[in-house]
């Protein structure tokens, strides 16, 4: 079983419901609610899901939220010894508003006190297989990513907005994945991955939802395509196609099968076939890969093999 520490932000997303999104300062009822898990604790909680060794590294406040979160993220199988409680700190938390178009308003509530310095995270990063971090604790996923480098184990980054603050982590990482948004912050509004891989020294893809994922090396742009689903909710799709990746990466799985597997996981999340929060599990995984003939994996540019 391959062991992935996963590290970031970790915050409860409150997901309501509603016909349409409110325009107005009035009261507004919601037709479905849920609490999800949201960043590092939902990639973490994908490499269980996945059959994976899940670590979970991170912040959370002392609080009763906090304690809710550390208890569903034990529930699931996920280590949570790295993920620490900090004194006098809020748990940060997502207000997430979905109308019936798919539309949505999001406000997140982060803590400053909970991602000053990485103390107490060093040992924590020792005996994996893979780290996956994401940019919004930029000191911890820089910790991260250069003992990954030292110890020559994946180092992969999620790629998403704001990726300023994280240029050292996204410069140290062995595969770095950006979202479409994340693409085109990191490149000042280009979405030229061959642009983004010029300026990083490791492989360099972007997500594009069901599109699939592109990806450079080696001089070549390569794009793995995606799955058709019926899709009920993309939110933290990104989340579970990154923690798919690493996983498979831990694993041993050369790139363009790791992409695959990670298209694979992420489609299923979005159909919200899986199991709490829609997180898919390993056997569905390898029943839709192994649903048909396999497409390959396309060169966009360059000579291919």
């Amino acid at each position: 079983m391959a062991r992935v520490l996963c590290l970031g932000l970790v915050a409860a997303d409150f997901v309501l419901g509603l016909e349409t999104l409110p325009r107005r300062a009035e009261k507004y009822r919601a037709q479905t609610a849920r609490l999800d898990i949201g960043g590092a604790a939902r990639m973490a909680s994908a490499v269980a899901a996945l059959g994976g060794e899940a670590v979970l590294a991170g912040r959370i406040g002392d609080d009763d939220l906090g304690t809710l979160l550390r208890t569903r993220l034990v529930a699931r199988g996920v280590d949570c010894r790295a993920l620490h409680a900090v004194g006098g700190a809020g748990t940060p938390f997502t207000s997430i508003l979905v109308d019936g178009a798919g539309e949505r308003q999001i406000v997140n509530y982060r803590d400053a006190a909970l991602h000053g310095d990485v103390a107490g995270l060093a040992p924590h990063l020792a005996g994996v297989d893979a780290i996956l971090s994401d940019t919004r604790w930029p000191a911890g996923a820089e910790a991260a990513m250069n003992r990954a480098q030292a110890d020559d184990i994946p180092g992969v980054m999620d790629g998403e907005a704001p990726t300023g603050v994280a240029r050292a982590a996204l410069a140290a990482a062995s595969h770095v994945a950006f979202s479409q948004q994340g693409l085109r912050d990191f490149l000042d509004g280009s979405d030229d991955i061959a642009a983004a891989d010029s300026q990083l020294s490791g492989l360099v893809a972007v997500t594009e939802g069901e599109a699939g994922v592109r990806w450079h090396a080696g001089g070549e742009t390569h794009r793995s395509p995606g799955f058709t689903v019926t899709a009920h909710d993309s939110l933290g799709a990104g989340d579970v196609w990154h923690a798919a990746f690493a996983l498979a990466l831990a694993e041993g799985q050369a790139v363009a099968t790791a992409m695959r597997f990670a298209n694979a996981a992420g489609a299923l999340a979005v159909a919200r076939t899986g199991g709490p929060d829609g997180l898919p599990e390993r056997d569905a995984v390898s029943a839709l890969l192994a649903r048909g003939e396999t497409p390959r994996i396309e060169v966009e540019n360059g000579t291919g093999d």
